[in-house]
């Protein structure tokens, strides 16, 4: 383990040990958080439960089609958008604008539209993912060193080539980034949706805990998530370590 590792492992450990003393004192009130320890054994045992298994698996589909829909969609609006020039002048503006706009509200008109489902959770999933890889397809675009694409033509290598052999390897680190982004986005749209309005979820279970002051289930089920989402970023910050390795990034 590098010095590092060691160092983020230690704050961890001494955060989670410093939280653990003012509970146990009473320093922080059990009314407002319970021990880390009473998270891990109540998130134990809420795995173990069928409903929370079902909540769990509905989470993870939903966001799943969302990062799908928001990593396709914005890698297709991000190659027409590089295409047209002209088009991208006006749409530049409201890309860099587009976190400003509270998308959240247009979640009751996607429920009204949809209906009270799992299809408004994975719409505002992608909405907020989906820029975030447009944005990054177009950064990669953009750096491609002109020399690989006059290459390719004096090679007389044809368009659809071109582009598939040689531009979009060479824009991968920048659509990796954009994949990272789109992942935490709709994960976030997802989850924040089954707190507003929804059939079922981990959103949704947590939202009812905290209303019923059940703290045991609801930082049971924060934990879950926290250590889901947790999971989800190391793989792909993996991967995108692996990809930079791979272009001589890092």
């Amino acid at each position: 383990m590098s010095r590092v590792a060691a160092a983020r492992w230690a704050i961890v450990l001494a955060g989670f040990a410093t939280v653990e003393l003012c509970c146990r004192t009473g320093v922080i009130g059990r009314l407002t958080m319970i021990p880390p320890s009473a998270m891990i054994v109540s998130a134990l045992h809420l795995l173990t439960a069928p409903a929370i298994q079902s909540d769990l698996l509905f989470t993870i589909t939903n966001a799943a089609a969302a990062i799908v829909i928001a990593v396709i969609a914005g890698f297709v609006a991000g190659v027409i958008i590089h295409a047209l020039p002209r088009f991208r002048r006006i749409v530049d503006p409201l890309l860099a604008a587009y976190y400003a706009v509270p998308t959240f509200i247009f979640y009751p008109m996607l429920v009204a539209i949809l209906g009270l489902n799992r299809a408004p959770l994975i719409a505002i999933g992608a909405v907020l993912g989906v820029v975030a890889m447009t944005v990054n397809t177009l950064a990669g675009l953009d750096r491609i060193p002109r020399v690989y694409v006059k290459t390719a033509a004096a090679l007389r290598m044809p368009r659809v080539a071109t582009a598939l052999l040689v531009q979009l390897p060479a824009a991968t680190p920048h659509l990796v980034t954009g994949v990272k982004l789109a992942v935490s986005y709709s994960i976030v749209g997802t989850i924040a949706g089954e707190f507003i309005l929804s059939v079922a979820g981990l959103g949704r279970a947590m939202s009812l805990a905290y209303n019923n002051l059940d703290n045991a289930t609801m930082y049971g089920l924060l934990l879950i998530l926290i250590v889901t989402v947790t999971a989800i970023n190391l793989a792909i910050y993996e991967w995108e370590r692996a990809v930079h390795r791979r272009w001589g990034l890092r």
